[in-house]
């Protein structure tokens, strides 16, 4: 019996990292498809003759459909867990993903796109819960492991869309069908893992809620760390939304080209979100956020006046430094309201889509108006909101 032990917790500690790394990969599928829609914006406004406002209506449409649904999926699912949403999320990205291939006009693509954010609302929530359930109690490395997931799949996005669907044309994009029903079948493994967790520990009793901190210092700092979110958010969404067109007009790059600098952020930007977890475990959260919102600011002001060469870099290490803080800052929420992972997964994600959608959309009002550099020379202000993270408290360790 005690020889077979060790056995058996080595099954149980490779069946949790086996669940992180499905639920990262599903992350991965599940953003590959829709970064296609951001990645597909100049075809789109070359094939409908779009504005940006236009443009920034597709983004607001995808983001802030998801950002309304997360919070409420998230309070729900604390209540009322429901492990097989995962694949019924993933279902809804498909059938956007089919109809974005075969839209014919404006209203069909806005159509699209909230069928994607749907799809984004159900998924992010329950799949951030399964990562923290699988942690064994490294919530950073499991956060981060579960985002980058997400991040690489952004970054693939723009490449699929340079080789495949540029090449191919937009039908092309209902091909990426396939993907989603391969992650509806792992996601379907996932939430029967779920599933057998909840009842292994049916008995157990719920998790603490008490507030580790007075309320008012708590709702003050999740004020700050929502603000925080919006604003590296505004700033992605800037580069994620407009970067493509950015450098097109700067250095009269090709579509393809583009697309290739695109990358290189996103790709970054993957990195970045991996290592701030393992650093978050060790060093703690708030650190992580300090370094990320504060470190990326010099960096964000040079890169509207840098040449081709230095907005390749810039953008490279503006999306390893500004990447780090997102899972650091989902960490810290939920140490501070104990016991309700998917609502603070759902604010956070949700707000993330729904502040870089509205943002979007106002700074393409401005690239219509004044131009796309004069985008980039506002937003290169927005990470100094930043300074706020000295108001962050610092959380008691709670007794073992």
């Amino acid at each position: 019996m005690v020889a077979a032990f060790p056995e058996s917790q080595a099954r149980v500690e490779k069946t949790t990292l086996s669940i992180v790394l499905a639920v990262s990969f599903g992350h991965l599928l599940n953003d590959v498809m829709q970064s296609l829609l951001a990645s597909l914006y100049p075809l789109f406004k070359a094939n409908y003759n779009l504005d940006f406002v236009q443009i920034g209506l597709l983004t607001m449409t995808f983001q802030v459909t998801a950002s309304l649904l997360q919070p409420v999926v998230g309070m729900v699912t604390d209540r009322w867990p429901m492990p097989y949403s995962l694949p019924a999320g993933m279902a809804s990205t498909c059938v956007g993903l089919i109809l974005l291939g075969n839209a014919h006009n404006f209203t069909l693509l806005l159509v699209a796109a909230s069928l994607i954010g749907f799809g984004s609302a159900v998924f992010h929530p329950e799949s951030s819960r399964v990562a923290r359930l699988a942690s064994g109690g490294r919530h950073g490395l499991a956060q981060s492991l579960f985002q980058v997931g997400g991040n690489v799949g952004s970054a693939i996005g723009p490449l699929l869309a340079a080789f495949i669907v540029l090449p191919f044309g937009q039908g092309s994009v209902a091909w990426f069908a396939v993907i989603a029903l391969l992650g509806m079948v792992i996601l379907s493994w996932v939430s029967t893992w779920y599933a057998g967790h909840r009842r292994q520990n049916a008995g157990r009793p719920p998790a603490s809620r008490a507030l580790p901190l007075p309320q008012g210092r708590v709702v003050q700092a999740m004020l700050i760390l929502v603000l925080l979110t919006a604003t590296k958010n505004v700033y992605i969404a800037s580069i994620s939304s407009y970067f493509t067109f950015y450098v097109i007009d700067q250095f009269q790059l090709g579509m393809r080209d583009a697309q290739l600098m695109l990358f290189l952020f996103l790709g970054a930007a993957a990195i970045g979100t991996f290592m701030g977890g393992p650093i978050g475990d060790r060093m703690g959260a708030r650190f992580v956020i300090w370094f990320s919102i504060l470190g990326v600011i010099p960096f964000a002001l040079l890169l509207p006046y840098a040449n081709l060469f230095w907005t390749g870099v810039l953008s490279v290490v503006i999306g390893l430094i500004f990447a780090s803080a997102f899972s650091a800052i989902v960490v810290f929420a939920q140490e501070l309201v104990p016991g309700r992972v998917g609502l603070i997964a759902g604010v956070f994600f949700g707000f993330a889509f729904g502040a870089g959608g509205l943002g979007a959309a106002l700074l393409g009002g401005f690239a219509d108006t004044h131009g796309i550099a004069f985008v980039y020379r506002i937003c290169s202000y927005l990470p100094l909101l930043g300074l706020l993270t000295i108001l962050l408290p610092r959380i008691p360790h709670r007794p073992a």
